[in-house]
């Protein structure tokens, strides 16, 4: 029996790009279109790309001025629960540019959040964005938690500085003493 190879190389090809075209187009219609209509439909959302990838979601964004990051988070995770699964979601908000005025703002007060996380004393966040704003007139700071993420929103007269901060729970381990 003669094998031929134009035949042999060509349905190697064509069974490559039809499943490689196949999965693409099952990724995009079944998980990345459902969920740029979800995000599009959150309050406070202006543009957004979401990324999905075997252990993370990652959803690039433009927030409006106003919104609250606490339930951007939360409606984004409760109605793509089917589509995000077990993965991490994350928000990005690389696109926003922070005033100067609100990255030393965020660096004078980052040690003091760094800490309460660390120590799991979320109690001080507050105290310390209350702090924020008594030595940074003009400068809205405002922090809200759940059992997921620490939010952190700065304001000034021209900007604005998101940040999500995961709450981690403790890890355990082998007692010591045992």
């Amino acid at each position: 029996m003669k094998f031929r190879m134009m035949p042999a190389v060509l349905t190697a090809v064509i069974s490559a790009g039809v499943l490689v075209g196949g999965w693409f187009t099952y990724h995009s219609v079944a998980a990345v279109k459902p969920l740029e209509r979800i995000v599009a439909g959150t309050p406070g959302v202006v543009e957004s790309t979401p990324v999905i990838n075997r252990n993370a979601v990652t959803i690039d964004m433009k927030l409006d001025r106003d919104a609250n990051i606490r339930d951007v988070y939360d409606h984004i995770a409760t109605e793509g629960n089917d589509i995000i699964g077990d993965r991490e979601l994350k928000l990005d908000f690389g696109d926003t540019k922070p005033s100067k005025q609100l990255e030393d703002v965020w660096s004078s007060m980052l040690f003091d959040i760094a800490q309460a996380m660390d120590h799991r004393e979320y109690a001080s966040i507050p105290e310390a964005i209350k702090q924020v704003q008594a030595k940074h007139p003009g400068v809205t700071a405002t922090s809200e938690m759940d059992d997921v993420n620490v939010y952190i929103t700065l304001k000034d007269e021209t900007s604005v500085k998101y940040m999500v901060l995961p709450r981690t729970p403790n890890q355990m381990g082998a007692w010591p003493n045992v």
